[in-house]
């Protein structure tokens, strides 16, 4: 079967997830069958897709015709062979017990055709034992979804002992036909990459505070501000609900062994069903307390280094067992649990020799087989020091990881934002990549202008990473160092040699509006927005913009969209000046190559004095007009000057050598 040949996909299960993955295939244009066993549950499922199409709709994120063909699409059912007689793909979203599954696979095998590729949404149940329960286990495998299915990007591809390779080809087809980013796990091992690493770890804290080694804010300090994770430790747990951890935990329990037994501190969080947010109290209290309070300094080294060496060690694991490689990991741990930097890059950067000493040291202390490191920990710290092989780059040899440079052409160098799990928001790293990038440019001889976009269609940028930035308390020294990194990172920009053009896609706010400002021009596509929300954080904009921004619209403007920190259109943005050009979605990144292109194929030297002229009068009109004088009278002995001249009195056009 090729991706061609599906037409109508079959749903099992109308719950939270059942109608979510319901809704992302109707929305790619697939026929759908979401069945249910009661008619209350299928119809309040597709009455959720209704809903959810409507806000899509409503936030301009979909159009009202193709809200309404998505759900002309979905076709709710009880009967098992009605729903999938006719199915080319089945996603199985039942309940997550082995039992439950087991009865409808029996009862879904009498009723789909032999040509019927199944796939389970299970998020750590084997794969391998599910398709035991069918006749086709080579058309049989994971396609694991995160919650909620129309808003993450990831899903897990996973292989089950006999599944066909051309199954998992197919099935990663059909996640990229829905716009989502699959990541393939090529073993059968119990929650997969990021329940695998992330289970643990919510373990590991409860362990820390049961045996008094740190306590519930220090932990929750640690992993938000001091690792930068998105969120604390106990808040995730209370988010997702203490009893799917839980439920996962004891199913990694069971099949991988103790070095996974549930902590008891989390068993008594499930049996006085203190399940978290769902029921208003979990690790924290949200009916008669505070909520999530979480202190920006109480953060804790022991944590830290525990922390880092459950992940070293679940990596470990996972790479040594040929599960997935530190690429995948990294990749499907940003893309599903929202983490800044891999889990891999982090341990990296951490250094496996120190995981190994503080996975040791409590193995020691404790006894417990949580702490025993893998083997292939021990084998990567003693023979090369990293889970990365040392000369792993990307990209013509150069290597980032916040950023990406390309060279698509016609003389234009590319600098990506490359961050969009978090919304490509900047960070300190970000920061010094994007320097390094604009160097790298201004140096190749065949680059003769930069183009700036944000990676995917909902950001540019949407501001500063503010969890980084909170990292270590409140410093006010620390903050005037990097208000200066950005303010002189984005100058270079704004004093670059070459054009620079911004090609904005979604949202532009805060710092990443103050990079924008720095760009010679900015086209944006009709659903961009944009904004200085500083002022409601009690900040103001500390990367140019209260100096810049009144440059290019004006003072006037400059201060309304500052001081009222409100959101922005594109067509507002455009008629305040900041904007030269807005394109419908669809055409943004043309657009925006055609305008980097066409300032590439200007003479270079003349477009270098113009912009130096530009910069140097801002403030000072005397200054600029010297400098013009000046650029004119160089500009006369240039062969770029005999050949525009030579071009124009013969009709054609010019090949400007920069000479």
């Amino acid at each position: 079967m090729e991706i061609d040949d599906i037409n109508t996909i079959a749903v099992l299960g109308a719950g939270n997830m059942g109608h979510g993955i319901a809704e992302v295939a109707a929305m790619a244009g697939y026929d759908v069958n979401m069945r249910d066993i009661k008619d209350e549950f299928v119809q309040d499922g597709y009455e959720q897709i209704e809903w959810s199409l409507n806000k899509l709709a409503e936030n301009d994120q979909l159009s009202e015709d193709a809200a309404d063909a998505a759900l002309e699409r979905v076709t709710p059912l009880v009967d098992m062979e009605e729903a999938c007689g006719n199915a080319d793909v089945v996603i199985e979203a039942v309940p997550e017990k082995m039992e439950i599954k087991r009865d409808v696979y029996e009862e879904l095998e009498e009723a789909a055709p032999d040509r019927a590729i199944f796939a389970t949404n299970t998020s750590s149940l084997s794969i391998t034992n599910l398709a035991e329960f069918t006749d086709r286990p080579g058309r049989f495998c994971g396609m694991h979804f995160f919650n909620p299915p129309v808003r993450m990007p990831l899903v897990e591809v996973i292989s089950g002992a006999e599944t066909d390779e051309e199954t998992l080809d197919l099935i990663e087809g059909l996640a990229e036909d829905f716009e989502k980013s699959p990541v393939r796990v090529h073993k059968d091992s119990p929650g997969f990459i990021v329940n695998r690493i992330l289970v643990p770890l919510m373990n590991e804290a409860c362990w820390l505070v049961h045996e008094d080694e740190a306590t519930v804010a220090e932990v929750d300090s640690t992993t938000k501000y001091g690792m930068g994770l998105p969120m604390g430790s106990f808040e995730l747990g209370d988010q997702v609900g203490n009893d799917v951890s839980y439920h996962v935990l004891d199913y990694m329990h069971e099949v991988l062994g103790e070095a996974y037994e549930p902590c008891p501190f989390l068993e008594r969080k499930v049996e006085n069903e203190e399940l978290g947010k769902k029921t208003g109290k979990g690790f924290y209290d949200y009916e008669d307390g505070d909520g999530v309070d979480i202190p920006t300094d109480e953060q804790s080294e022991l944590v830290e280094r525990r922390l880092v060496a459950s992940m070293a060690n679940e990596a470990a694991k996972l790479i040594g067992g040929d599960v997935a490689p530190p690429e995948s990991i990294d990749e499907a741990t940003k893309l599903g649990a929202g983490f800044p930097d891999g889990p891999v890059k982090v341990v990296d950067e951490f250094g496996l020799e120190n995981a190994l000493e503080a996975l040791e040291e409590a193995h020691e202390k404790t006894g417990h087989e949580r702490y025993e490191p893998a083997d292939y920990l021990q084998e990567r710290a003693e023979e090369v020091g990293s889970f990365y092989e040392a000369d792993e780059v990307e990209g013509e040899g150069l290597e980032f990881d916040a950023v990406r440079v390309e060279y698509p052409g016609e003389m234009v160098g590319h600098i990506v934002l490359d961050r969009p799990h978090r919304m490509n928001t900047i960070s300190a790293e970000l920061l010094d990549e994007l320097s390094e990038a604009v160097d790298i440019l201004e140096d190749d001889d065949e680059v003769r202008a930069i183009l700036i976009t944000g990676e995917g269609d909902k950001a540019f940028s949407a501001g500063a990473d503010v969890q980084s930035m909170a990292a270590g308390g409140a410093d006010p020294l620390g903050a005037v160092e990097l208000s200066k990194k950005g303010q002189s990172t984005f100058g270079k920009l704004e004093s670059s040699e070459l054009p620079v053009v911004a090609g904005i896609d979604g949202y532009c706010l805060g710092g990443g509006m103050e990079l924008s400002t720095c760009a010679d021009i900015r086209v944006a596509s009709e659903r961009s927005e944009f904004g200085q929300p500083e002022l409601d954080l009690g900040l103001i904009p500390g990367w140019g913009g209260t100096q810049r921004l009144a440059n290019v619209v004006g003072e006037g403007p400059a201060k309304e969209i500052i001081l009222t920190a409100e959101r922005y259109e594109a067509d507002e943005m455009k008629h305040f000046g900041f904007v030269s050009d807005v394109v419908d979605n669809d055409d943004l990144e043309e657009r925006a190559f055609e305008l980097a292109a066409d300032l590439a194929d200007g003479p270079p030297i003349a477009t270098k004095y113009t912009k130096r002229a530009m910069l140097a009068g801002r403030h000072d009109t005397d200054a600029g007009l010297e400098y013009e004088a000046a650029a004119f009278g160089q500009l006369m002995a240039t062969d770029d000057l005999m050949e525009g001249i030579t071009a124009f009195m013969g009709d054609g056009e010019p090949d400007f050598q920069g000479k």
